[in-house]
C-alpha cells in the first residue's frame, strides 16, 4: 500500500474476478486485515441467469397465458 493508501491489483486477480479498468467498484472491510472489492454494476445483470432450470419447458408460457384472463 502506498503512502496515499493506493493499492495495485494484480492483473491475474482482476481477470479472474471479471474486473476491467474503468469499472466502478466498492470496497468494504470484512475483518481485520481483509477487504472485499466488488463492482457496483447492476444487481439485475449480476444475478441474471442464476435461476435456470426452475421451470419446465412451456410452464412460464402457460403461467403468462393465465395473466390475460
Amino acid at each position: 500500500m502506498s503512502s496515499k493508501n493506493q493499492v495495485t491489483i494484480p492483473v491475474e486477480a482482476m481477470r479472474a474476478a471479471g474486473l476491467h479498468a474503468g469499472d466502478e467498484i466498492t470496497v468494504r472491510s470484512v475483518g481485520e486485515g481483509e477487504i472485499v472489492i466488488a463492482t457496483t454494476g447492476s444487481r439485475v445483470r449480476r444475478h441474471a441467469g442464476i435461476a435456470t432450470d426452475i421451470y419446465k419447458d412451456g410452464e412460464l408460457d402457460r403461467l403468462r397465458d393465465e395473466w390475460k384472463r
